[in-house]
């Protein structure tokens, strides 16, 4: 089967008088790879749930395929495979066991189950791990496990919630890899991530939200040309920021100051690097504007709790 498309349209939620989706809309098209970014508390969480008939929506409607969410939401679920945030895999069993048992779940036959599970592990580099029990596994294999469960019902839209948050540079190599197998099959993602460069490697598009609402749209690489100054210079240090009000900010199309960091962004900062020659108390990098840049010009450098 191909991947199954998404139509949410003036999706509204509201917790009590707190509104945390405000009249989002979002199309995902069938074999799409669609990042879904913000900060905490934008709404990301809350949409996912709604999609997946997990949480009543306030207002607005939405579709996956044929089926209307929450009315058709059992049957969704049978062509979706989800990856939570949380590992909630279950400790009395092995790897291949995890999986045996949540194919059950679906319906499917022992035969076709002892066929998947190691193409399963395969995908997910855990072929020499099927019968370790979940307790001698580190957290990358957990994770990869957890993305392996979610695949067991061969689903054609595939929903992963912050995939990748805790593991090294290996274990989010390897479910990259994974996941760019599944879109060149034509299945459909939606993917949360805080990795920019994530967003960046695996979407075909994204959509940017803050405060339950869509901000900004597009290709990573539009939305990097199309919102934000190609260049950036970090200047660093204790006194980065009083030298940058008296030599730096006249040279700036825009900047940004973070702690002792002055972001100065522009189309040609030649003049501002040969100051920089003669400031050795500073120091600073040259680099392109990236995705990290746009998302932080849209959502602002404060922490969010």
């Amino acid at each position: 089967m191909s991947g199954l498309g998404v139509s949410i349209r003036g999706l509204v939620k509201h917790y009590g008088e707190h509104a945390v989706v405000r009249g989002l809309d979002l199309t995902i098209n069938p074999g799409e790879c669609v990042g879904l970014l913000g900060p905490n508390g934008a709404g990301k969480t809350t949409t996912l749930k709604m999609l997946l008939g997990l949480a009543q929506p306030t207002a607005g409607t939405i579709q996956i395929g044929d089926w209307t969410i929450p009315q058709r939401a059992r049957l969704a679920r049978t062509r979706v495979g989800i990856m939570p945030q949380i590992d909630n895999l279950d400790p009395d069993f092995t790897v291949s066991e995890n999986l045996l048992v949540y194919g059950r779940y679906f319906g499917i036959g022992h035969k076709i189950l002892a066929e998947r599970i190691p193409a399963l592990l395969e995908l997910t580099g855990l072929s020499g791990k099927a019968d370790s029990r979940i307790n001698a596994l580190s957290g990358g294999m957990k994770r990869r496990l957890t993305l392996a469960r979610a695949l067991i019902n061969d689903p054609d839209l595939i929903v992963l919630d912050e995939p990748t948050t805790g593991l090294d540079p290996q274990a989010r190599h390897v479910i990259w890899q994974g996941l760019r197998r599944l879109t060149q099959q034509g299945k459909t993602i939606l993917i949360t991530t805080h990795f920019m460069d994530e967003a960046e490697r695996l979407c075909d598009r994204l959509v940017i939200m803050d405060h339950g609402i869509h901000i900004a749209e597009g290709h990573p690489r539009d939305l990097i040309a199309r919102l934000i100054e190609p260049q950036v210079i970090e200047i660093y240090g204790e006194s980065a920021g009083s030298w940058a009000n008296h030599h730096a900010l006249p040279l700036c199309e825009r900047h940004e100051t973070a702690d002792e960091t002055v972001y100065c962004y522009g189309h040609d900062h030649t003049q501002l690097l040969a100051l920089l020659q003669n400031a050795p108390q500073l120091r600073h990098v040259q680099r392109p504007s990236n995705l990290e840049d746009v998302f932080l010009k849209l959502t602002g450098r404060e922490l969010r709790d």
